[in-house]
């Protein structure tokens, strides 16, 4: 069927970009006064049945809202792009507006913001409660297969001047609508509803899509690697990555031995770098070292040291100090040395092998985890294609992008629900302010900022 009159603006997905591109929508809407009739303008369409998967079940069902400093190097992506859309919308703006929902924020290790109450549903009801006093229209289980641009101008509802520039076109017909938000998320988690079928519909209207890939996705090593002694086993790690032989990326943080291979922050953050290079066909490895900030010679000095001090404890038990007992096993297994030998009794050949076990292990990968286990996508429709002041497209008129459709990823910490904030808040006020003949301003908060009224 197709629905009379016009929407000023609909919002493709209901996820945490969505939801706040619709709020973002209503009220600047509501605060200029140019609502013009009694029906609802905002309306968001989502394919789920029940709203909100992704924010529920991240952070152990938490939900780390965002993070205390928040800047353009948390993030890969045109960092200059990146750099416009959080001064328009920043982490402090973030906190204060859940805080101005009822969402009180704490503080934890790493500046990750949760919600007080430890609960990723109270996340979620303060932003379906916004919309509801906003009078904004969700549907479920509506999922959208198109968007087409509309031919010729119409006369919207009432003769009122917004005529619609796209077609919605979903599973209980079409909507007509001034501008649209497409915020369908990427392809992490599909069963929350992210299945990349907003990547086809971009594509449809003529934007580009790099990739995707998986990130923020544990990582799968060859079977008799160490994971089969280790699971469970976690401690400080440095990764290296290269990309035909060169250095893409170094990194320090936790890593954690699981029974398939390697998860933990550092792992995660690391494993875009080597989904995309694996996706580009190029040859990508990763080394790992448990002693940040060490170096082979410099651990071949302390071996030498350790041997000539405590020459005859177990190399097992000098080495428990630095690193976990189970790890330091594994280890000397790799190196050809039995579990009991001593220190002092290292030849130099056998050295200079734990050594490099120690600072320059290789990680032979199989493969990531998958679609299901990432948390995030790498990849999507560049910003370049984007405009940062209202995150409309350079390629659409009327169509506007938000939150993981886009070509902008974050490392573990709150930042991937930050861009979703950022880029939906300029994308509803954007859309907002595009229409009708009242608006103002360009988004962001230089255009109000957050707020309520």
């Amino acid at each position: 069927m197709s629905e009379r009159g016009v929407w000023r603006v609909a919002i493709v997905g209901a996820g945490a970009a969505g939801l706040t591109a619709a709020i973002a929508a209503a009220e600047r809407i509501r605060r200029e006064g140019t609502r013009r009739r009694t029906t609802p303008e905002v309306a968001v369409l989502d394919g789920a049945a029940r709203l909100g998967a992704k924010i529920l079940v991240s952070g152990g069902g938490r939900c780390n809202v965002t993070n205390v400093t928040v800047v353009p190097e948390d993030f890969n992506g045109s960092r200059q792009q990146i750099r416009k859309v959080l001064a328009a919308f920043s982490a402090r703006d973030a906190a204060l507006w859940f805080r101005s929902m009822g969402v009180d924020l704490r503080e934890e290790a790493g500046g990750k913001l949760f919600p007080a109450t430890g609960r990723a549903r109270d996340v979620l009801g303060a932003l379906l409660g916004r919309c509801r006093a906003l009078g904004i229209e969700v549907r479920t289980r509506c999922r959208v297969h198109a968007i087409n641009r509309v031919a010729a101008a119409q006369e919207g509802e009432g003769g009122a001047t917004d005529p619609p520039s796209l077609r919605v076109v979903h599973e209980a017909g079409e909507t007509l609508a001034a501008r649209v938000v497409l915020a369908t998320g990427g392809s992490s988690l599909p069963r929350s509803g992210s299945d990349g079928e907003g990547f086809r519909i971009a594509a449809a209207l003529g934007h580009s899509v790099i990739g995707p890939a998986p990130a923020l996705v544990p990582l799968v090593l060859a079977e008799g690697m160490l994971h089969g002694s280790l699971s469970g086993v976690s401690l400080p790690a440095e990764m290296l990555t290269r990309r035909d032989r060169r250095i893409i990326d170094r990194r320090t943080g936790d890593l954690l031995w699981t029974h398939f291979g390697v998860s933990g922050p550092v792992v995660l953050d690391a494993s875009r770098h080597w989904t995309t290079a694996r996706a580009a066909g190029a040859r990508v490895e990763i080394t790992v070292s448990f002693l940040p900030g060490e170096d082979f010679e410099s651990v071949q000095r302390m071996l030498l040291r350790e041997s000539s001090e405590g020459g005859a404890r177990s190399c097992r038990r000098a080495l428990a100090g630095r690193i976990p007992e189970r790890l330091a096993e594994a280890l000397m297994l790799r190196a050809g040395i039995d579990r009991s030998r001593r220190i002092g009794d290292l030849r130099r050949d056998e050295r200079r092998n734990l050594a490099r076990a120690l600072v320059e292990l290789p990680l032979p990968i199989e493969r990531d985890r998958g679609w299901s286990h990432a948390e995030t996508t790498a990849g999507g429709v560049p910003l370049s294609e984007i405009d940062p002041r209202t995150m409309g497209s350079r390629k659409v008129p009327g169509l506007h992008l938000a939150g993981e459709i886009l070509d902008c990823d974050g490392r573990v910490g709150g930042f991937n629900f930050q861009w979703a904030w950022s880029t939906g808040w300029i994308a509803g006020r954007g859309a907002a302010g595009a229409t009708g003949r009242g608006a103002r301003g360009k988004g962001g908060r230089g255009a109000g900022g957050p707020g309520h009224d």
